[in-house]
């Protein structure tokens, strides 16, 4: 039991530094790329840059101020599903995004040379990016692909940054939409929002195109390419293993009857189909019962059956 404490308390840490990366990489994403030139993919980030445009209140200030509202809905029409690491990830990308901007940096000593991020736009206003509005298109791809990795990697370490969650999560528990209508109502919202403030209707072609590659790179940073995983496990532990499945995963498994080659006795596989986002926590319960087990992950292109025909949204603090 004891070692069992400590392989989880070590997973926890390593968990909350992985998702300080991640928030750095968001934050960079923002500050570096999209926010000097008004890009937004949607997001909570997209409204605190007209906030920021306005009021000049820090991109960082906005997220946490309108995060903070969300985060009390959730719990009061949601529950308590929006976990520790959920708050802790919306905290550090705010921050990040403050801190990480290249003014900040350089009144920090880690700039030496502002004037070489220093850049006037058409407008005469005077903004702070790593490349020039020239490089504009590039500007985007790049934040759009940071924002995707660095999100990714908070999903991937079990966190979350709040914001659209939030909002989708309640459509579709009150209207019954689906995950993917729910997303698409609340992005096309801001992204409209951010295109009409700054009275730019490029922003929103732009909004939509950073959307789709910050969507997809966030699916290959946190869960990889196929969408569902087949998992073999070999095991002197086969009923501990599946009872934790069934308990912390709630998914079905099957029993084949094999034989070891060297020792030519008889064992029991499991075989175990999820989705991708319960893979680390697969690999978590069999690591946690079994060290020495053997486990095979496959890629599975399709799965007709119970438990396969939506994807939920699950924001809880996993063991």
């Amino acid at each position: 039991m004891k070692q069992k404490v400590k392989i989880n308390f070590k997973r926890e840490i390593l968990r909350y530094l992985g998702m300080v990366v991640g928030a750095a990489i968001f934050g960079m994403s923002y500050s570096w790329f999209l926010i000097p030139y008004k890009i937004a993919p949607g997001g909570i980030g997209g409204i605190a840059q007209i906030v920021n445009f306005y009021l000049n209140v820090p991109i960082g200030v906005s997220m946490i101020v309108m995060n903070v509202p969300l985060f009390i809905i959730s719990f009061v029409f949601i529950g308590k599903s929006f976990g520790g690491k959920s708050l802790y990830g919306m905290l550090l990308t705010a921050v990040m995004t403050d801190l990480l901007n290249p003014a900040s940096l350089h009144k920090l000593g880690l700039i030496k040379d502002l004037a070489k991020y220093t850049h006037i736009l058409e407008d005469g206003h005077i903004v702070y990016a790593m490349l020039g509005p020239e490089d504009i298109y590039l500007s985007a791809i790049a934040g759009s692909v940071l924002l995707g990795l660095g999100l990714g990697l908070i999903f991937r370490f079990r966190g979350s940054t709040g914001g659209t969650d939030i909002p989708v999560a309640l459509i579709k528990q009150k209207a019954g939409l689906s995950i993917g209508t729910g997303y698409w109502i609340v992005e096309t919202a801001i992204i409209l929002s951010v295109g009409l403030a700054f009275k730019d209707l490029k922003l929103i072609i732009w909004g939509y195109v950073n959307l789709f590659i910050t969507t997809k790179i966030t699916d290959l940073a946190s869960e990889g390419l196929p969408y569902i995983k087949g998992a073999f496990i070999i095991s002197d532990f086969v009923d501990d293993i599946s009872q934790e499945i069934f308990e912390k995963l709630d998914r079905g498994i099957t029993y084949f009857k094999g034989m070891s080659g060297f020792h030519k006795h008889d064992i029991r596989v499991i075989f175990c189909v999820l989705n991708r986002r319960q893979v680390p926590q697969l690999t978590d319960i069999v690591k946690d019962i079994d060290p020495d087990a053997f486990m095979i992950i496959t890629d599975v292109n399709d799965v007709l059956g119970y438990g396969f025909k939506s994807r939920n949204i699950d924001l809880k603090d996993g063991s």
